[in-house]
């Protein structure tokens, strides 16, 4: 038989293990209902001028006819020169506008010749995703450099389907999208910068041959800058804020 005191302290425990019993529902239930973080898929960008406008579109029609299922460039695919892309706090979009704006308006990007210097693509077979490639300057960099330091605060690690503007519940964001704005710093910033203007999607067969082609290099200027909502593709489907620079 067990002492009085054995019987008191497993009374205890079993009292104790009851209501933990009773309450773990309920932080449970509260698991289940918190809201996590809202984050944004964003793309500050520089807004070309007509020049490049002008080339940009003549590469999405001639792609679109060799491949109608490609986007458009319209009023929700915006030609830019991508200049950071990043998961931030839906909350904070704000706080990124501003010191986006800062950094920008500091660089005064809208003094610069920029220079269009040869097509490429990024496969995804059996398609490509397509742009005209920018020529890399210093300037550019240090401006990329900036604004990664300024919105970092900001920034979290990743995201999911939900951060990006999409009109098919996020089924057309794709896996490697999402680990490209994850990576975008270590992938495509610095040394690895490549900054291009997209121009749609085509197969690589057709890429292929298209590059193959001498490309007639252009300069064209900078009218200002944005904040988009990234979509499908990485491009640029919303508009969250403008950012006009003054020279």
């Amino acid at each position: 038989m067990a002492s009085g005191k054995h019987v008191h302290r497993r009374s205890v425990l079993l009292g104790a293990g009851s209501v933990a019993a009773a309450i773990a529902p309920l932080f449970i239930a509260a698991a289940a209902t918190a809201q996590p973080v809202a984050v944004t898929a964003i793309d500050i960008a520089l807004e070309p001028d007509a020049t490049m406008m002008q080339h940009a579109k003549a590469a999405n029609e001639r792609l679109r006819q060799s491949f109608p299922e490609g986007f458009a460039l319209d009023a929700t695919h915006h030609q830019h020169v991508t200049l950071l892309q990043q998961f931030v706090r839906t909350d904070d979009l704000d706080k990124v506008f501003a010191a986006a704006n800062a950094v920008l308006a500091k660089a005064k990007p809208t003094n610069w010749t920029m220079k269009a210097v040869k097509y490429y693509y990024i496969p995804s077979p059996p398609v490509g995703l397509a742009g005209i490639v920018v020529e890399p300057t210093d300037d550019l960099r240090r401006l990329q450099g900036n604004l990664i330091a300024a919105v970092e605060p900001y920034t979290v690690p990743t995201g999911t389907p939900a951060a990006f503007f999409s009109e098919e519940n996020g089924r057309d964001i794709q896996p490697a999208l999402i680990e490209y704005v994850s990576r975008f710093v270590t992938m495509a910033a610095g040394q690895h910068f490549n900054p291009h203007v997209t121009t749609g999607v085509a197969t690589e067969a057709y890429l292929n041959k298209m590059l193959a082609e001498p490309f007639p290099a252009f300069t064209f200027g900078v009218t200002g800058a944005s904040v988009y909502q990234l979509g499908s593709f990485g491009t640029a489907r919303k508009e969250l804020k403008a950012l006009p620079l003054t020279p």
